[in-house]
């Protein structure tokens, strides 16, 4: 049963789980927990917890398949598959000096993960590393990934807390388990199907800390019931940094799993509490103590805010890799036209961008008598004219337009909609490339959204050097300047997507991502500005930028896999648009960050800095971006002289 109903939220983080005791009696233990306590799924050990492969070996005589579990008819496939996460002995122990209890561990991981594969289970909780040393574990895991098909391995990490005032250097609180856990993906090549199943601790470490775990592959987070505390009423709850911990691992598909036995006696309240009910009821409250802490999850769940309208909209949008737009190589279809232009907010800062521009031109006394010559250069299907004229009506000034466009199919909606709106004696349209069009006047206004992801990346600068030729040299440009930002940022996902490509190309392309399973390690810095109109005798849209980012000190290690890009743009004055987070226009979605990954993801380790380079190239064909890292190790330049990714002029 689902933890609850919110509109648009088909994540798996809506289903909750319970890891059981082992049990040789599977159809029972799925009566017990899912189909009366209404858990979703068991965690379950699949093995008797006293088999051992020496001692059954030493007992029978012989070697071979050993009848080590019960029988797959047990249950269904289907609830095989739907209701049970297979746990893999916690016994094992891949790096013991034991050489015996090595060889029983490997001996019964691999059995244990092809029998789970057997039966179709969808996942396998893997044990906790035993230290900090866990080569031997990662390079059997890691041979068992290159021959499993679809199963998950979840390996089982606890969320410990990094103490820096700790005295005792043996002590287990100086360990970061996400160290452990960076070293045994990084033995494991960041395999895609190795994730994490973080045991959540009743002492939480930093938010920084916490921070990095949304960019890495956590697929469940397991809850001890050690880790709640106790309400007025006896009942089981969190603190409110766990609450906030478990509204972040839900935004972001994580399932809750609980764990452990029953720590509050609700045995006298549930009676009191059903005391008009049957004897069966009170004992089936008691036969099933974990519901208390099942209800509570879903009381969290239930409280959370519903997914706004813009995000269900980009709910398939989330972590999925794009190639951005190139409007002046190529000409945009009908539907990509259609999705900006229902970006209602976005052409809102235009009007008052231009409705202030007008004002500042006109002055009152002659706003009857001057005619302001206003020119939209890539006028797409007209929402900028549209936005230009709703300008000129709130601030009554008059408006001639002229709507420059290259794409003749986009033309043609113009033309339909001048004609339908009655435009005829206001707007002119220009069935041309700016750059290359003979304007018969100069213009008071050049308006324009060639703005990309990261600012300049749609060639915004060079289609604008081109058209301002017809501009006054007193004329307003609207953008009149936009800079590009970048962050680190964690992202194993998006890492891993690029990676299965094979081949260095796609690790130096930039993508359109709608972010959302990253950490933001540090605050995003400018890169490139670009300001119109431009007049200065040297017009170079070369640019280069070396930038220093320190990451916060109670973070820890971190992996950086590439780094996000924003822009913000100055429209007029103090008209703002923008994606660059803290300061992005709301309820805007013409534009997802850029991302530019890593062929090599850099670990950074506490108190040291990231420092990175980013150029901006320009061809007589093309621009390109090139990207590398100089500390704290030196990385490749990335796409160098755009051999992989370039925008085509």
């Amino acid at each position: 049963m689902p933890l609850g109903e919110r509109a648009g939220d088909k994540s798996e983080s809506r289903y909750c789980g319970v890891e059981t005791e082992f049990s040789d009696d599977m159809p029972q233990l799925l009566t017990n927990h899912i189909y009366s306590a209404g858990f979703d799924f068991v965690v379950a050990q699949l093995m008797d917890p006293a088999y051992r492969p020496s001692l059954m070996q030493k007992e029978s005589g012989e070697y071979g398949v050993l009848p080590f579990a019960g029988s797959d008819l047990v249950l269904s496939p289907s609830q095989w598959s739907s209701h049970v996460v297979g746990k893999i002995s916690s016994w094992i122990d891949l790096d013991s000096d034991d050489e015996i209890l090595r060889m029983d561990s490997e001996t019964t991981l691999k059995q244990e993960i092809a029998w789970a594969s057997h039966l179709s289970l969808q996942a396998c909780l893997l044990p906790a590393p035993r230290g900090k040393s866990c080569a031997n574990y990662a390079r059997v895991v890691n041979e068992i990934l290159q021959s499993l098909n679809n199963m998950l391995l979840w390996l089982r990490v606890p969320l410990v807390k990094t103490d820096d005032d700790a005295t005792d250097v043996n002590s287990d609180h100086m360990i970061d388990s996400w160290e452990i856990w960076n070293s045994f993906q990084l033995l494991c090549e960041h395999h895609s199907r190795l994730s994490i199943a973080l045991d959540v601790m009743s002492s939480l470490p930093s938010e920084n800390s916490l921070g990095r775990w949304f960019g890495e592959p956590v697929r469940a987070a397991i809850v001890n019931t050690d880790s709640f505390l106790t309400n007025t009423r006896g009942y089981p709850c969190l603190s409110k940094r766990h609450q906030k911990l478990i509204t972040g691992f839900f935004n972001h598909s994580i399932q809750v799993i609980i764990s452990g036995k029953p720590v509050h006696n609700l045995q006298r309240g549930i009676a009191d509490l059903a005391s008009d009910q049957s004897n069966n009821n009170i004992d089936g409250v008691q036969r099933y103590p974990l519901r208390p802490y099942l209800d509570y999850i879903g009381y969290l769940y239930q409280r959370m805010d519903p997914i706004p309208e813009q995000e269900r909209f980009e709910l398939g949008y989330r972590d999925f890799l794009q190639s951005p737009l190139q409007p002046l190589m190529d000409n945009l279809e009908a539907q990509t036209y259609e999705t900006f232009e229902k970006d209602t907010m976005k052409y809102i800062q235009y009007q008052r961008a231009i409705c202030k521009a007008l004002l500042d031109r006109v002055p009152d006394e002659e706003a009857s008598a001057i005619t302001t010559v206003l020119m939209v250069v890539g006028a797409g299907r007209g929402p900028l004219v549209r936005a230009s004229l709703q300008a000129a009506e709130e601030s009554g000034r008059m408006l001639k337009v002229y709507a420059v466009e290259k794409n003749p199919n986009a033309v043609v909606t113009l033309h339909s909609l001048v004609k339908l709106e009655g435009w005829e004696s206001i707007v002119t349209i220009i069935s041309c490339d700016m750059r290359y069009w003979d304007a018969p006047e100069k213009a008071d206004i050049l308006v324009s959204e060639l703005l990309g992801s990261f600012g300049d990346n749609e060639l915004s600068p060079e289609c604008l050097d081109g058209a301002q030729r017809f501009l006054k040299p007193d004329g307003i440009s609207i953008p009149s300047s936009y800079t590009s930002f970048i962050q680190p940022v964690t992202a194993s996902k998006l890492y891993n997507d690029v990676k299965s490509h094979k081949d260095v190309t796609h690790f130096e392309t930039a993508y359109v991502v709608k972010l959302h399973s990253v950490a933001r390690l540090a605050s995003p810095q400018p890169v490139f500005t670009f300001t119109h109109p431009n007049f200065s005798t040297d017009k170079s849209n070369n640019r280069y930028k070396k930038l220093r980012f320190e990451i916060p000190s109670d973070t820890g290690s971190a992996m950086v896999h590439g780094f996000a890009g924003y822009f913000d743009a100055t429209l007029y004055k103090d008209v703002h648009l923008g994606i660059e987070p803290s300061t992005a226009t709301p309820s805007m979605f013409s534009w997802f960050a850029i991302f530019f990954p890593l062929r090599t993801p850099v670990c950074i380790q506490p108190c040291t800095h990231l420092e990175v380079h980013f150029w901006r190239c320009c061809g007589p064909t093309k621009v390109w971006y090139e990207w590398g890292v100089t500390s704290p190790c030196a990385s490749a330049i990335h796409n160098s002289n755009g051999r992989s990714y370039w925008v085509g002029l």
